[in-house]
């Protein structure tokens, strides 16, 4: 039997779980859905939920894992394995090898973009996208962590402002 305090905070906290759901997937639809499956997930785990404490913390815990299963799941269902000696994975949807004029379009926009940066925010974001690691790009730009951190996601809001048309 779901208890009348379990099922109020569930009914409270909807609204930012909904606006936390949007901030993950970035679309409406899948925002609902994640709640949905979030909301019924807690109410089957209600027995687990330890009065008393944190609820917002442990829904909000529920929604993310949720969200990082379904997007593992998503992954590995676009993944082939070739069953050769080598064991190549392969990402399904990938281009032909011909890029289009529009995806030729696309990231020669985005390099505009990106090279037109300041060059002490567009060199850590090149360093990030190629692989290193914060630690790695503070050490090597001599700078502080947090400067690396900061520069690399105004970077990152510059780029999604700027190609905000391209999704």
């Amino acid at each position: 039997m779901k208890s009348l305090s379990f099922e109020k905070d569930l009914v409270g906290v909807q609204e930012e779980l909904l606006r936390f759901a949007y901030k993950l997937t970035t679309d409406r639809e899948e925002a609902n859905d994640l709640l949905q499956e979030t909301s019924l997930k807690a109410l089957d785990n209600e027995d687990k939920y330890t009065p008393d404490t944190n609820f917002k913390g442990w829904m909000y815990t529920i929604m993310r894992n949720i969200f990082i299963n379904n997007y593992r799941k998503v992954v590995r269902d676009q993944t082939f394995v070739d069953q050769t000696d080598n064991f190549y994975h392969i990402n399904l949807p990938q281009d032909s090898g011909f890029e289009s004029t529009e995806s030729a379009y696309d990231l020669k926009e985005m390099r505009r973009v990106v090279n037109a940066l300041p060059k002490e925010y567009r060199v850590p974001f090149a360093m990030h996208v190629s692989g290193f690691k914060y630690r790695e790009i503070a050490e090597k730009l001599d700078l502080p962590l947090g400067t690396v951190k900061s520069r690399i996601f105004f970077t990152r809001q510059r780029l999604q402002e700027e190609l905000k048309d391209f999704r």
